[in-house]
């Protein structure tokens, strides 16, 4: 769509102008562009400028665009421009806020400090550090590509010190994040930790899908690129998929993540992320996971590693369980009008297991909690729900 002039020539030698509102459109049958005229606004030399004016702005408006008309708004609006003294001008904008803050985040977690000292113990340049905190503030921002980062977005904020970055550090940083992942999620761990003086007594474990649009996995005996494999998704299908496992604590804060190949079981994952958080000095935590993670294996492995875990199991899977929860007698202990439950002791694979039947008055087919732990321990957790009266999504 465009403003269409067209020109008419009286019998007298004189030119008139008109000016039309215009697209183009294929003909039906020659299939060349005809122009088809939408609004006549008449001649030039009559036209209501204003009507113009008005048009223009209203279009500005829905494009979130600014039209300044240099002979009506030169006394009447105050544009950014007439502020300015005669002799400056406006060179160039840069967005400051958001940027502002996400780098004081980045310096307060801790990400600077540990990246500037992975760098240094590597023998790797600092300018690493500020590629990342680029491309981290970018994703939160307006998400672009590395290329795009550094040709287009860098350009539009102010982060002065990352000016001198080169499209390489980029690519090169990714590669140190990815080989010291560990590293940097432990010690933003830590640093989360004392900056909310968190209580992490429950680390709460599960595992999700993501899948991709490819015909082919990845070659399995390729350490190094063998994650996308065939697996069944959460979403029930069977596709070429990588396995996102994350523990977090009862606030919701992310204690550590992990990508695993997309035929990993959940069940065989617990073993590698109790090893893999076994040097945090968690082992006061209580390690809780859903009927996914609750395999004979997997209770041995958590109380060798820490010694109390609380995993959810479907009552009917295990016959011994079922047993010995029904067989008991006793009246359910209600903590809320949506939870009853009662406790029981069994002795399974040589492992003392305090056992939580938990159900509601309209669904009494519920699960199982297994858990090796303090009395105690639980017990204090159980009468905090019970004061608060809250409604528990618990296993």
């Amino acid at each position: 769509m465009y403003l269409r002039t067209t020109k008419r020539k009286n019998k007298d030698g004189s030119v008139v102008q008109y000016y039309q509102l215009a697209h183009n459109e294929r003909h039906p049958e020659t299939r060349k562009p005809v122009a088809k005229i939408i609004h006549n606004f008449g001649r030039t030399d009559q036209l209501d400028r204003d009507q113009l004016v008005r048009l223009c702005r209203s279009i500005a408006r829905v494009c979130e665009l600014t039209v300044i008309d240099p002979v009506s708004d030169e006394h009447e609006d105050k544009t950014a421009g007439n502020y300015l003294a005669s002799d400056l001008k406006i060179d160039k904008t840069m967005e400051l806020g958001t940027v502002l803050a996400i780098e004081a985040l980045w310096k307060k977690i801790g990400l600077k400090k540990t990246f500037c000292d992975i760098a240094k113990a590597n023998k790797l340049p600092q300018e690493y550090e500020r590629a990342l905190l680029a491309m981290t503030a970018n994703r939160l921002c307006v998400p672009e590509s590395k290329l795009g980062v550094w040709d287009r977005w860098l350009d539009k904020v102010y982060l002065p010190s990352c000016s001198d970055l080169k499209l390489r550090h980029m690519y090169e940083a990714m590669d140190m994040l990815y080989e010291h992942a560990a590293e940097v999620e432990e010690a933003v761990f830590y640093q989360v930790a004392d900056l909310f003086n968190l209580e992490v007594d429950l680390i709460f474990y599960d595992t999700t899908t993501a899948c991709f649009n490819t015909d082919y996995e990845d070659d399995p005996d390729d350490s190094d690129v063998a994650l996308r494999q065939y697996g069944h998704s959460k979403e029930g299908t069977w596709s070429t998929q990588v396995v996102v496992a994350l523990a977090v604590t009862k606030e919701g804060i992310p204690v550590r993540s992990w990508v695993l190949p997309g035929n990993t079981c959940d069940v065989s994952t617990v073993e590698q992320v109790r090893a893999d958080l076994r040097g945090w000095n968690l082992g006061r935590a209580m390690f809780v996971a859903d009927s996914g993670m609750n395999s004979e294996e997997n209770r041995k492995t958590l109380a060798r590693a820490c010694g109390k875990y609380l995993l959810a199991c479907r009552m009917a899977n295990v016959a011994q369980i079922k047993r010995t929860v029904l067989s008991k007698r006793g009246r359910f202990t209600v903590f809320g009008d949506n939870l009853h439950a009662k406790k029981s002791l069994s002795v399974m694979e040589n492992v003392a297991n305090d056992i939580f039947f938990a159900t509601t008055p309209k669904r009494l087919n519920a699960r199982v909690c297994i858990g090796k732990t303090s009395s105690h321990f639980l017990n204090m957790n159980l009468a905090a729900i019970k004061t608060e009266k809250r409604p528990t999504n618990g296993p």
